[in-house]
């Protein structure tokens, strides 16, 4: 007698979740994939010309979109496809490496603009969709959950350095071509741009929160981003009881290198410091003091204190603007 194979065994509970599940899923694809272009720019490398190709968010009703700074690389300008077969011709407003974000403005109509979330209220384990337009394949869709918060990403231009920090994980699968594309909530609203695959099953995308909004509007308002540099490097270093006992924290930042002649040197810091606090805001690590150093706090006092030895030290330092070389 033939046996019948018949699926799984599942109760009505289980298929309403992943019924849910589903139509979370594809609401959210609805939604974001017809404002997700795919870009072509080409620009020159080594003394050639390459094409870079990846995603791109339509993040405004006058037709600015949100991708990589290595998708667009030192294009000035390129092409965008959608969805619908639609391609426009783009030019290049600003592109910022050392966070790896870039704007650019589409030269004719675009669809609607995705609504733009809040990466700081994401948990781990809460479910998110990636959506891309890797190599012109449209609706390219994948899902899964924020796997870890708070990773962090170098980054670079020439001999600046920098870490992006607060980077998404997500377990959602990452297509070659899908940096610059959309993470979103189960509400569709995007999180994240998806910026780099690490591994089978693990890809990062860059928050959008305060401090990516704040780059965002920089390139907007003048295409590039200016950074304040203090001229010094540390790292992570647990703070003595009796210091933890007082501020409630555990680390400070262990200063391990100043600039000779940058800001950190003239304002007195010396290799060995611990620094607790950087305009009042604790430091515990790099990426704490490096939110500090944007625009605003080019040419402004900054109060500074550190731990050396058994003593406080208090100093003022003024930070200058970070010089890159492109």
């Amino acid at each position: 007698m033939a046996e019948t194979l018949s699926g799984p065994d599942r109760s009505g509970e289980e298929q309403a979740a992943l019924d849910s599940y589903s139509r979370t899923v594809t609401s959210v694809a609805d939604e974001l994939t017809p404002k997700v272009a795919a870009l072509n720019a080409a620009h020159r490398r080594a003394g050639r010309f390459v094409v870079g190709t990846g995603s791109a968010v339509v993040f405004t009703d006058d037709g600015f979109l949100l991708t990589n700074a290595h998708v667009v690389g030192h294009s000035d300008a390129g092409t965008a496809s959608f969805a619908d077969g639609t391609t426009i011709p783009f030019h290049v407003i600003g592109a910022d490496p050392l966070s790896d974000l870039a704007v650019v403005r589409a030269d004719g109509p675009t669809p609607p603009p995705a609504r733009l979330g809040e990466a700081d209220a994401l948990r781990v384990g809460q479910l998110v969709v990636a959506v891309g337009n890797p190599l012109g394949l449209a609706g390219s869709v994948t899902a899964g959950v924020v796997s870890a918060l708070g990773r962090s990403l170098p980054a670079g231009t020439g001999r600046a350095t920098r870490v992006i920090d607060d980077v998404v994980q997500t377990d959602a699968t990452l297509h070659p071509g899908s940096s610059g594309g959309a993470l979103a909530t189960a509400d569709g609203r995007v999180v994240g741009i998806n910026t780099a695959i690490a591994d089978i099953g693990l890809g990062l995308a860059i928050p959008v929160n305060g401090t990516s909004r704040k780059i965002i509007a920089a390139l907007l308002a003048t295409g590039r981003v200016r950074r304040a540099y203090l001229g010094l490097a540390g790292t992570p270093s647990p703070l003595p009881p009796p210091v933890r006992a007082r501020t409630g924290r555990r680390t400070g930042l262990r200063i391990v290198e100043v600039v000779p002649a940058s800001p950190a040197a003239r304002a007195g810091l010396r290799a060995g410091d611990l620094l607790l606090t950087a305009g009042e805001e604790p430091v515990t690590g790099a990426q704490a003091l490096q939110r500090l150093m944007l625009e605003d706090a080019i040419g402004r006092p900054l109060a500074l204190t550190a731990l050396r030895g058994d003593a406080l030290v208090d100093v003022v330092a003024v930070p200058v603007e970070l010089v890159t070389d492109d």
